[in-house]
């Protein structure tokens, strides 16, 4: 626990202060991952702060958060390889996000913050995506003669066909699957937004199997919670076990990829992408805030290209050994 700055009775503390803010954050209604994250970059803040013996928010000034910034450039983890641009973003942000909202408070004049540019953070294309050949030869994997095994096809069907992250799949409850209209509810995804999506009859099919002659057995004697997957104590799955249980799948699968929950999420929308959906409906489907996150699989859709290049390039196959 970090120790007040500036003493326990003193309201203007950088302590103080981002204590409030936090507050602020969960009367906003920010996720509890979030204000988790808020959390951890803030206090790295203020640690870094005590450390120099700046102890209130008028001592911070632009130069400070620029040396703050360069610390984090420069910081190495324990394993000695420096913090991803991305990480210091999420450590940058809440940051900026805290000194803005110290001006609407009336503690600053000016956010010393207000003009900081961020890292920039590379878009890079997945690492794997499966064909549909490679999905169908994890989906085989599992044991489905068994509770755990059918539970575990159930999952990586459902996360194939519609896409989602593994926590909005960790939070799907039995009714929010409508088997009749094909649809899966995601309630609060990313962002705490709410969205119907598509599901496809052969994932249904596999959750009506698992509901009806796996679940019974997980659950046991346990009161019903309403969590559609649960693990082999009855308990709703948590995020870390399915990621670890879909890699497990992968590498039995001996396809040559690594991966987890994200593969099949990536496979999903290239998938559905090489289908011909545009990509606004699939930014629908996965819940992207932007469209720019989904148009990343316009650039690993190439089933497209590759038969185009075919078709037109001069360069095809020879006849080996004749000459």
């Amino acid at each position: 626990m970090l120790p007040p700055i500036g003493g326990v009775d003193d309201p203007d503390s950088l302590f103080q202060h981002m204590q409030r803010f936090l507050v602020h954050l969960g009367v906003k209604g920010q996720s509890q991952h979030t204000a988790a994250s808020s959390k951890a970059a803030l206090t790295r803040f203020v640690r870094w702060c005590e450390e120099r013996s700046l102890t209130k928010p008028s001592e911070i000034d632009r130069k400070t958060v620029e040396l703050f910034q360069q610390s984090l450039f420069y910081h190495r983890k324990k394993n000695g390889d420096p913090l991803s641009a991305r990480s210091r973003q999420f450590l940058l942000i809440p940051l900026r996000q805290w000194f803005a909202w110290m001006v609407k408070q009336g503690h600053l004049h000016s956010s010393p913050a207000v003009d900081l540019e961020l890292p920039k953070v590379p878009r890079r294309l997945p690492k794997a995506i499966l064909s549909p050949q490679e999905v169908e030869t994890v989906l085989a994997v599992p044991d489905v003669n068994t509770a755990v095994g059918l539970r575990d096809r159930a999952i990586m069907e459902t996360l194939y066909s519609t896409g989602i992250r593994r926590m909005e799949l960790t939070g799907l409850t039995i009714q929010d699957i409508d088997r009749d209209r094909g649809t899966v509810m995601i309630r609060e995804g990313k962002g705490k937004k709410d969205r119907m999506i598509p599901i496809g009859d052969r994932a249904l099919a596999w959750i009506a199997a698992y509901r009806d002659r796996a679940r019974p057995e997980l659950m046991g004697d346990k009161p019903d919670s309403g969590a559609l997957f649960l693990n082999n104590l009855g308990n709703p799955l948590r995020p870390f076990h399915l990621t670890m249980l879909t890699k497990n799948y992968i590498d039995k699968a001996n396809i040559g990829k690594e991966g987890s929950c994200h593969i099949f999420r990536h496979s999903c929308a290239t998938v559905l992408l090489e289908g011909g959906m545009d990509t606004r409906h699939i930014q629908e489907i996965l819940g992207h805030a932007s469209l720019e996150s989904t148009q990343i699989y316009t650039r690993v859709s190439i089933q497209k290209l590759k038969a185009l290049h075919t078709a037109i390039h001069p360069g095809k196959m020879p006849e080996v050994g004749k000459h």
